[in-house]
């Protein structure tokens, strides 16, 4: 295997319809075939399995820095994973059962020497709000739950509290309820689905309001910038997906104290690309999935950071 000659798959949403302007696997693809990489494209529904190996429906790609036509697929053609060296997992979230399918799926691909970034094990291991409560001291008083009076007791005890899916993205089914406790009975009911869903519920941190900051690890080492994604007037998320603002800053020494607590695990699980997302002096998520924010970044701090992720990748591969 010589670098110059890589196979670089990627798993992920449907590349016609994302926003061009913002989308890290985009930055990730250019990366990759600026030096010289051939890109082989695949959607989730494209893997399957045949006599124990790992197929897929793939397709020859390449990409573009042109907002009216930013890539070319050739024909589909069913081959093998292990026909390429590397798999980039660039599925959004949610994670379901396709979702966990399709990564099981990817490990069959690993046994066969492909390197998955990130790796299957650390995916089904790592639910997103979950992994973050792993430190807990980083993070702020949290109860997981789906019983009812577990979480109106949380409520009761701290007052203006956070309720979110183990599940979501983007900011989507967050609630703040503040201390009177509006709609509390009718949130808690539609997010755990009448007690058969577990769900999260983390006091609020006021800090929010300056918004949330991604922090990207490559390698476990952290880039010295990182996006705060300022809420809407009116709202509690800083999300992009939920109308939020993204402006890069530096990492402060806090940041940089979070990183050093987490970095040891994700190491040790191999994790290549992750993303911590901070609010004031806290960790209320570790993504693994499809960390985003690197095209922000870029642009307004001059970084190639998906250029770090493919040299982090030579370097695991050996080549």
């Amino acid at each position: 295997m010589s670098q110059s000659a890589l196979k670089i798959g990627v798993v992920m949403d449907p590349i016609g319809a994302i926003a061009y302007k913002k989308d890290t696997t985009m930055a990730m693809l250019w990366a990759a075939q600026d030096r010289g990489w051939s890109l082989h494209y695949m959607e989730q529904e494209d893997l399957f399995l045949a006599d124990g190996r790992a197929m897929a429906r793939m397709r020859d790609l390449t990409v573009y820095r042109d907002p009216d036509s930013w890539y070319a697929l050739g024909e589909p053609t069913s081959r093998a994973l292990a026909e390429l060296d590397v798999v980039l997992m660039r599925k959004d979230p949610p994670v379901d059962t396709q979702f966990l399918n399709a990564v099981h799926l990817l490990g069959f691909a690993e046994r066969e020497g492909v390197l998955v970034v990130n790796p299957t094990r650390a995916l089904l291991e790592c639910n997103e709000k979950l992994f973050a409560q792993q430190f807990p001291q980083c993070s702020v008083p949290t109860t997981v739950s789906s019983n009812e009076k577990v979480l109106r007791a949380f409520h009761a005890e701290h007052g203006d509290v956070i309720f979110k899916p183990l599940d979501g993205m983007g900011g989507t089914g967050i609630f703040h309820v503040r201390p009177e406790g509006r709609n509390l009975g009718a949130i808690i009911e539609m997010l755990t689905e009448r007690g058969q869903r577990q769900i999260m519920a983390q006091r609020y941190i006021p800090e929010i309001s300056a918004g949330d900051t991604r922090i990207l690890l490559i390698d476990g080492e952290p880039v010295p910038y990182g996006l705060a994604r300022v809420p809407m007037a009116g709202e509690t998320r800083g999300n992009l997906a939920a109308g939020g603002r993204g402006v890069s800053r530096e990492l402060t020494e806090r940041d940089l104290w979070l990183v050093e607590q987490v970095r040891p695990a994700i190491k040790e699980k191999g994790l290549m690309f992750v993303g911590l997302d901070v609010i004031g002096d806290y960790i209320t998520e570790i993504n693994v999935t499809s960390p985003t924010c690197v095209r922000e970044i870029d642009d307004q701090r001059g970084t190639d950071i998906a250029g770090l992720l493919m040299d982090a990748i030579v370097r695991r591969l050996g080549v």
